[in-house]
């Protein structure tokens, strides 16, 4: 039976919802040579121009690929129209050389955009549990000729987002530092991964969930790391957002957790808090910003993703600048008309 070659795959598990893009990818190279393939995101293009591009795509070969990212940003009527009439396309012709992959960090989208996908063709990617990443790392670090102590793994869980996409370009940085049957040591992790370790979502949250420091001094310390990230080649605000909202999300749970009394060992573990400097780390900010604060602070970190989506680069610096002042000293809380004037 004919299945529309469309796609949906959400979810913050972005190293194997990457790694499944990538293998259907080889996967229609390999049975047509040669492939028209584009990656695109929502913010910086229109339906209508992805559309076209599956529709006509170069002339001069098979079959085409489009990866479009940012698929919750997909909720106009206008856009669901649109894609609905390419599927009845689809249906229509049986074509077998055209495939749309839409792709979120969310672990949902607009449910009429969901409903045009084929159900067998959707699939979330969840984050792991604790005793899979440990799994994954431990087998990473052996398929590359390395050994893990037990305790290194906790402590470079506590140290890099907790998906296999970040630990893999993180962890090989040791197989630069050290030779091959070397085995990795608490000493390694903190030489490598702590003390060298890049600006990034993750340090800009350690930066606003200081408790140790005044409001004052811990935005200064989170403006001044944005600002290293901006100037960064690599600097992406969308994936900054995304990375900052993980971590609330963890602040989340870890509120769930404390307000129904499971703060046991066995409970922290289960829910990602295993490491000892997780632990820390969550327990501080859970002391800058309770349950009601922590969903406004998710809240606001998803206005402000909409807005640099919606309105680019214009409006980037002073709504991330904005953004990390409502975290830090009105936790959460947005910016009133007078305080913006």
């Amino acid at each position: 039976m004919y299945s529309v070659p469309i796609y949906l795959y959400t979810g913050p598990e972005f190293g194997e919802r990457n790694d499944a893009v990538a293998e259907a990818k080889r996967a229609a190279e390999k049975k047509f040579g040669s492939i028209d393939y584009h990656q695109l995101y929502t913010s910086d293009v229109s339906l209508n121009d992805v559309l076209s591009l599956l529709r006509n795509g170069n002339l001069f070969v098979p079959a085409r690929f489009v990866v479009l990212r940012g698929a919750e940003a997909l909720k106009k009527k206008e856009d669901i129209q649109l894609l609905s009439e390419w599927c009845e396309e689809q249906k229509a012709v049986k074509s077998d050389d055209v495939w749309l992959f839409l792709v979120s960090d969310e672990t949902s989208v607009d449910k009429k955009l969901e409903a045009l996908v084929p159900k067998e063709n959707r699939k979330i990617f969840w984050e792991m549990f604790d005793d899979r990443k440990e799994q994954w790392l431990e087998s990473f670090f052996r398929k590359n000729g390395y050994d893990l102590e037990p305790d290194a793994v906790d402590s470079i869980l506590s140290l890099v987002e907790n998906n296999t996409e970040a630990l893999r370009n993180e962890c090989s940085r040791f197989f630069v530092c050290f030779e091959k049957g070397h085995t990795v040591t608490v000493d390694d992790v903190d030489s490598i991964l702590a003390h060298n370790r890049e600006e990034s979502a993750f340090t800009l949250f350690d930066a606003m969930a200081a408790a140790e420091h005044e409001p004052q001094t811990r935005l200064s310390e989170s403006l001044s790391i944005l600002q290293k990230l901006r100037n960064s080649k690599d600097s992406n605000y969308v994936s900054l957002i995304a990375g900052l909202t993980w971590c609330f999300r963890k602040l989340k749970v870890w509120h769930t957790l404390a307000k129904e009394g499971g703060l046991s060992d066995f409970n922290l573990k289960i829910n990602g808090f295993q490491a000892k400097k997780m632990q820390q780390k969550y327990r501080a900010a859970a002391r800058i910003w309770n349950l009601a604060e922590t969903e406004d602070a998710i809240s606001l970190l998803s206005d402000t993703d909409m807005l640099i989506r919606s309105s680019g680069a214009a409006v980037e610096a002073v709504s991330m600048q904005a953004l990390v002042y409502c975290l830090c000293i009105k936790k959460g809380s947005a910016l009133s008309d007078y305080e913006i004037s």
